[in-house]
Order: structure tokens, then sequence, then C-alpha cells
């Protein structure tokens, strides 16, 4: 189990938002992007860990149960791949790819495929809203003069 929120990025512009949420009780979150049980694949017993997970903002946060105070542990996700997998026991999981190998690839796996999907979905969208400012950066720079006049 995770025991501390991981952050890809020290100066991140949500590092006090997630920091923040992940002190809260996981019904206080507002506006959650998607909430449910997964399990998540510890590598070293080789077990499904079960944990109530939010996700909002690009944070997946991880609770022990819905009546948890705070957050046991969290993941900040910008930077990372979702991809569906599947595993020796012909089970559909859900891929969380790091950036850099340096990062660990986490894998979670939900109730059935339909509630795999939907988290594939919402943590895809999540993703995608918040991009590096680098990359935000190269993208207006790479547009036509005539869109970026102010």
């Amino acid at each position: 189990m995770l025991n501390t929120l991981i952050h890809l990025s020290n100066n991140h512009v949500w590092e006090d938002v997630t920091l923040h949420n992940s002190n809260l009780p996981p019904l206080a979150i507002k506006n959650p992007e998607c909430l449910g049980l997964l399990h998540q694949l510890d590598r070293n017993t080789d077990m499904w860990v079960q944990h109530y997970c939010i996700l909002k903002d690009g944070c997946l946060y991880f609770y022990a149960s819905i009546r948890s105070t705070q957050a046991s542990g969290g993941l900040y996700l910008q930077g990372y791949r979702v991809n569906e997998q599947i595993l020796s026991f012909k089970q559909s999981v859900i891929e969380l790819k790091p950036p850099s190998e340096e990062f660990k690839t986490f894998y979670f796996c939900a109730e059935n495929n339909t509630e795999n999907q939907r988290w594939i979905t919402a943590l895809k969208a999540s993703i995608k809203k918040w991009l590096p400012l680098h990359q935000a950066i190269q993208d207006f720079m790479n547009r036509p003069l005539e869109e970026t006049r102010m």
C-alpha cells in the first residue's frame, strides 16, 4: 500500500490542492471524476489489495474504506499512460504506465469489465486535462501566427 502521495513534479500547481484533498474523507472531495472500489496488484506479494478510490484532477486517491477519514495514499498521474491489459489468468486489468522507467507501473482491476472501462475512460480524460506546462507552451508556439495574436 502507498503511504504517501507520489508526485512526478516537485512544483506542480496542484500540489497544495492534492495534499489538501488527501487529508479529506473520500466523500468530502467535491466533484470527483470517478469513484469506487479498485483492486491494486501488490507486485511484492502478487496479491490484489482492495481500495476505495477517488479520481480528481489527475490524482488517484486511495482509502482503506469509504468511511476513512483521510487517504492512505495517492498517485499523481501526470504523464502516465492508461492501457487495458490481459494478465495470465485472462482477466482484464488497468495498467498505469509512467512517463519514465524510474517510476513504477501500476495495475488495477475493478469488479468487472464494465467498471474497468468506466475507470479507463475517466483516467484517460483526467490525465489529458492536465498538460505539462512545457507541452502547453510548445503546443501554443506551434500554432499558426494568426491564432496566437492577442
